[in-house]
């Protein structure tokens, strides 16, 4: 796949999924999310939403129930969120598209503004995708462990996902370039080197002025979605005025939790 990250990298260069030992570490999850409750204080700090929409996206093998506590969270922040409802995400990326461009032009019809979108792990390859789709209707995207670059086989739920989907990762190579590629909206890629199930390098999107990657310190795959430091970040680049895009300020109260952003490509 064509290099994101600085680098030449061949398309044939291959990634390895995470390892055993990061795959049963995922378990910590839960004190992620019991981290998140702990400093919820702090998490409302964060800078206040306009009252625009926000699409939230689950990951492979989950539901909307998954993204319940950032859909909360960001509309205690001032936000519109709104979930997919399709149920349980199973896969199949080429059958989806059609109905979650319906599900994006519903909510940019009935708000009259446009939507941001939020995807975990799978979910942000479909929220990328949305964007290159239909830009007009997008105002930012937020990945979250999701692997659309370099070698997208290197997950430990590629073999399971082909299964379940019938869809092979590696098919219609033009349109997975383009999800990996620069989008026509902002957009900021949060991920962690100790990632149990999606290597991290296929994370990663070129920098540019309305593009960042963002790195949290030990967070796991499950746990991304509700890590504090993690969601703290998702309020703060959809805070950004429409049509404005700033490189993420690691100053914060989860100031500890980031990687230097000159860290992120190495």
């Amino acid at each position: 796949m064509a290099p994101l990250d600085g680098g030449e990298k061949k398309e044939t260069e291959r990634l390895r999924p995470p390892g055993l030992a990061l795959l049963l570490a995922e378990a910590r999850g839960i004190f992620e999310f019991n981290a998140s409750v702990f400093f919820s204080p702090l998490l409302m700090r964060a800078p206040r939403g306009d009252g625009h929409p926000v699409l939230t996206l689950p990951g492979f093998l989950a539901s909307d129930l998954s993204m319940a506590p950032m859909r909360r969270y960001l509309k205690e922040l001032g936000y519109d969120s709104y979930a997919w409802k399709m149920g349980r995400n199973i896969g199949g990326f080429s059958r989806m598209r059609a109905a979650l461009r319906e599900r994006l032009a519903e909510i940019h019809s009935s708000t009259g503004r446009k939507v941001s979108i939020v995807g975990w792990s799978l979910g942000g390859i479909y929220a990328r995708d949305l964007a290159l789709q239909e830009p007009s209707m997008v105002r930012y995207v937020v990945t979250l462990g999701s692997p659309f670059a370099n070698d997208v086989r290197a997950t430990n739920a590629t073999r399971l996902y082909e299964a379940l989907s019938g869809e092979v990762v590696e098919e219609n190579s033009a349109l997975r370039l383009a999800i990996a590629g620069d989008l026509p909206v902002p957009t900021t890629s949060i991920h962690s080197r100790t990632d149990g199930v999606v290597n991290w390098k296929t994370c990663l999107l070129r920098p540019s002025e309305t593009a960042e990657n963002i790195e949290v310190h030990l967070a796991s795959h499950v746990g991304l979605g509700v890590n504090p430091a993690a969601l703290w970040a998702v309020a703060d680049r959809l805070a950004q005025a429409e049509g404005e895009f700033r490189q993420f300020d690691r100053s914060g109260p989860f100031a500890i939790a980031y990687a230097p952003p000159e860290n992120a490509q190495s």
